[in-house]
């Protein structure tokens, strides 16, 4: 293990932390992953499509759970 990872977990995020993303219209279009997420813990730009409110989509990937709320 890295020793600045041992010393600082709170540094650093974990993997797919987020699993469910409420998008609003003016967040569209949407992908994922989203520009907050880690390089590392990247996969290839997904984007997601939603277009009624109470649409759902889960990233084909990560399987984050999309929700258009309003």
């Amino acid at each position: 293990m890295n020793p600045n990872t041992a010393a600082n977990p709170q540094n650093f995020k974990i993997a797919n932390a987020v699993t469910e993303v409420a998008v609003t219209q003016s967040d569209l279009p949407v992908y994922c992953p989203q520009a907050n997420e880690l390089l590392w813990n990247a996969h290839p730009r997904v984007y997601i499509h939603l277009e009624h409110v109470g649409d759902v989509a889960r990233c084909i990937y990560c399987s984050t759970l999309y929700r258009l709320v309003e």
